[in-house]
């Protein structure tokens, strides 16, 4: 059997399974100016985005485990996603379009990632910010935990989150990533709003 046989009964399968409703999580990968990205996406909406200093099998694992074992490889279903982080990665996309899925979170650290998801681009605020907007003020290592585990980087832009100071905090990806992306909004040029 050829490689090009192969690839369209892949095909064909990944469609089948999609039809059938047997497809819990679709994932690719994606070239991002810091290295390969993982993306993963459920009916609901996009449910994981791994960073290239992540290890992909793991994350593949961890979606298993915590959405559903049926995980296929289907290019095709992530297109949308590749298009608009390659839109935002040439600083051409302000604001991301994509429907979300927030099942990897819950309870507190959701709420501090919503209010993350809604730091307008090229600002930054502060950890006692969202922790704040989250419903404790006093949460400041709670929200930066959130931050830490966000399922969804880049989308749910935790890199706009700053110390008080103005200091980079950390960030999932290294603190140059994050450095390098708030360079790409212009959001280094201010203090984070506290």
């Amino acid at each position: 059997m050829s490689k090009a046989i192969d690839s369209e009964a892949l095909e064909g399968l990944r469609a089948r399974a999609a039809e059938e409703g047997l497809l819990d999580v679709a994932y690719a990968t994606a070239d991002s100016p810091f290295g390969q990205l993982l993306l993963a996406k459920t009916q609901r909406g996009l449910v994981r985005v791994g960073l290239p200093n992540q290890d992909a099998d793991e994350l593949l694992v961890e979606l298993a485990d915590r959405v559903s074992p049926r995980v296929l490889e289907a290019p095709a279903e992530l297109d949308e996603v590749r298009r608009e982080l390659d839109l935002y990665f040439a600083g051409e996309l302000d604001r991301f379009d994509l429907p979300l899925d927030w099942q990897l979170s819950g309870g507190f650290r959701q709420r501090v990632l919503r209010a993350i998801n809604r730091i307008p681009y090229g600002q930054t605020r502060s950890y006692t910010e969202m922790a704040r907007r989250a419903g404790n003020e006093r949460a400041v290592r709670a929200a930066g935990t959130a931050c830490g585990s966000n399922p969804i980087p880049l989308v749910v832009p935790c890199h706009r989150v700053l110390r008080t100071s103005g200091a980079l905090g950390g960030y999932g990806g290294g603190l140059p990533m994050k450095q390098a992306l708030l360079e790409l909004e212009g959001g280094l040029d201010e203090k984070p709003s506290t």
